[in-house]
């Protein structure tokens, strides 16, 4: 599966929701001019004792283009302004998302044992896929098994999961549903399924000012003077509320023409993920023989429902449907599946307390939906526990929090004590400040002076513990120890992010200058972790070839191959050649500073979405031409990726 490809259809995608909604915006400024129309028809001139003008030509007269550009105007704006809000709540980072629809963030340190599960299993993929772990949120008053991954760019993604998902998946059936997750993240879906959210709610706006007319025709009191009025004003509200009834059509139907394919793309890149298309097949079955399905029923589930791994409500039309039939999901991963579905005994959980505003429309008829399903579920289910039902259970209870951590250990080749400590907030920021420490001894004594004046209780003791371990481990797996450090670290408060940052910076001013290692390692946690903390924005892409960024190729390419094991000529035209930049020259080491390097980065992250992945993999290509990649270039070559909101490529 190439991400990068997938990545650039999402952006061409994009500009062809902004088409579709264009046409959608000028059809709705049509009939909100017909409706306006018909208000001031019936409020003037359908008077049959006042001898006025009536009939068609009556009707027509209140068309012209003064009155059509005004409302076209007013119809634009308000429909901009809509999206700009809805634009703004939601760029604000993935966790926005997930706590509007009740999500409670996993901290590292749970002892939960099915949270604990799936904090294992996010930070699999999360490695497996070359890319930061994201917070966890469980929404704990959902028995449907469902999830979603949300936010802008990678470094601000969060995956959040039902507790149905949780307590009704074995292990690797969550698997195969975290792994199509974070194909979405990949793929670049979740900026797109924000703009979609955004520009949705723009057409349906009109609907909801109809809804309050509506509601608010009680409250108009007939007289002599304001008959006419006061009896269209109903009219005019059922127009609106008709309206956005008609634009929530067109919202759905741009949902689902987007979003069932990118379902079809997840699943076959979930399988790429873990190797076992039955994790993700086997997923869908149990969902299949499932009581509650993959029903959602969270206030604002609805307009997000394209971001969900299945269909968050019933569809008496599968044309509304946002994910295809499940049973073509299933097909298409197990062409040997006989039909049968997985049975799962549901559990119970409290009922949420509801918002009154939960309970109108197609909200109220979920939940009404959910409360017959719960009680056709106690009806059928018998008390034995089924074959699966026994598997399932012992696949979930067995093991406990330490023996995930021992499994992590395992898989990367880092002692048991580090994980535990990744995990734990203080532990996390002491192991970063040791990747920091420098063995050089004066240089290391000031360096535990500042961690001694530092905000954080304990924090110079803990560093000088964990520093030798931190130093044994090498620069191979300090990478992977610094990328479980993460979910930890954003679990911290604002303040303590801000101490954090100020004691790292000093940690590497100790020595009055910045090497090129201490640089990396501030990128990878400023640029994954500031958007928990403060608004950042993306990059733009704006350049669309890679001449334009010629003299920037030259300087990290440079960079590299000084710092890199290889022969430093032949890498560096090894890496120019592959970007078809021939006859640059190889800049001397007094030119590549880290300042140089930094400005540099941060211009090629403003490059198209398909010259990004064709970059760092020149850089991969040219570093190894010895064969190997050292640690050094590893740790370059991540840096770039995270600074460029990029994938990092397969560097080994």
């Amino acid at each position: 599966m190439d991400f990068f490809q997938q990545q650039d259809i999402a952006r061409r995608n994009t500009r062809t929701l902004v088409v579709i909604f264009s046409l959608a915006v000028l059809a709705l400024i049509l009939l909100t001019n017909a409706a306006v129309a018909a208000f001031l028809f019936f409020a003037n001139d359908y008077n049959v004792y006042n001898g006025s003008r009536a009939g068609l030509q009556g009707f027509l007269s209140y068309f012209s283009w003064q009155r059509f550009g005004g409302i076209g105007l007013a119809v634009t704006a308000v429909v901009g302004l809509v999206i700009l809000v809805r634009w703004i709540q939601l760029s604000t980072g993935g966790k926005v998302v997930a706590e509007s629809m009740g999500g409670v963030r996993i901290l590292p340190q749970t002892r939960d044992k099915g949270e604990r599960r799936c904090l294992n299993v996010v930070e699999e993929m999360a490695l497996a896929a070359n890319m930061p772990v994201p917070a966890v949120y469980v929404m704990n008053h959902e028995r449907g098994i469902n999830a979603f991954a949300a936010g802008i760019v990678p470094a601000d993604a969060v995956v959040a999961v039902t507790r149905g998902t949780i307590d009704h998946l074995k292990r690797s059936e969550l698997q195969g549903v975290i792994a199509h997750e974070f194909s979405h993240i990949l793929n670049g879906d979740m900026r797109l399924n924000i703009r979609l959210a955004a520009m949705l709610k723009g057409i349906t706006f009109v609907g909801d000012v109809g809804h309050i007319l509506l509601r608010s025709t009680h409250r108009v009191r007939s007289g002599s003077s304001s008959k006419g009025q006061g009896a269209a004003l109903p009219i005019l509200g059922l127009a609106l509320w008709l309206l956005g009834w008609l634009g929530g059509l067109a919202a759905g139907f741009i949902k689902a023409g987007i979003s069932r394919q990118k379902e079809y793309l997840a699943d076959a890149s979930a399988v790429q993920f873990t190797r076992d298309p039955n994790g993700i097949a086997d997923a869908l079955k149990v969902i299949g023989g499932y009581i509650p399905g993959s029903l959602v029923h969270a206030a604002r589930a609805a307009e997000m429902s394209h971001i969900f791994f299945g269909e968050i409500e019933h569809h008496l039309w599968q044309a509304f449907a946002t994910h295809p039939p499940l049973q073509q999901r299933i097909r298409r991963l197990d062409q040997q599946w006989d039909g049968r579905y997985i049975q799962r005994k549901p559990k119970h959980y409290p009922n949420p307390k509801l918002d009154p505003s939960a309970t109108q429309g197609h909200e109220r008829a979920s939940i009404v939906a959910a409360a017959m399903a719960s009680l056709a579920a106690v009806d059928r289910l018998q008390p034995q526990m089924t074959e699966d039902d026994a598997d399932f259970a012992e696949d979930a209870a067995d093991l406990q929090p330490t023996d995930y951590e021992a499994q992590t250990a395992d898989q990367e080749g880092i002692p048991v004590a580090l994980v535990r400590h990744s995990h734990e907030p203080l532990g996390a920021h002491a192991l970063v400040c040791a990747l920091l420490m420098s063995p050089q001894e004066d240089i290391h004594q000031r360096q535990m002076a500042v961690l001694e004046g530092s905000e954080a209780r304990g924090l110079a003791a803990l560093t000088h513990t964990l520093y030798p371990a931190v130093a044994e481990l090498g620069a191979p797996r300090q990478l992977p120890l610094l990328e479980l450090c993460l979910p930890a670290l954003r679990s911290v408060s604002f303040k303590q992010y801000r101490s954090l940052k100020h004691t790292l910076l000093r940690l590497i001013q100790a020595d009055a200058r910045i090497e090129l290692h201490e640089w990396c390692l501030y990128q990878l946690v400023r640029h994954y972790l500031d958007p928990e903390f403060i608004q950042v924005k993306p990059s733009s892409a704006r350049y669309r070839r890679l001449q334009k960024v010629a003299s920037e190729l030259q300087v990290a390419l440079s960079v590299l191959a000084h710092e890199g094991g290889g022969h430093t000529e032949t890498v560096y035209q090894l890496g120019m050649e592959e970007l078809a930049l021939s006859g640059l020259p190889l800049l001397p080491r007094e030119q590549c500073s880290v300042a140089a390097f930094s400005k540099a980065v941060h211009e090629l992250a403003d490059c198209y979405p398909l010259l990004k992945p064709r970059v760092l993999k020149a850089m991969a290509l040219a570093a190894g031409e010895d064969g190997r990649l050292t640690p050094e270039e590893k740790e370059i070559i991540a840096a770039m990726a995270a600074v460029m909101d990029c994938p990092s490529p397969e560097l080994l």
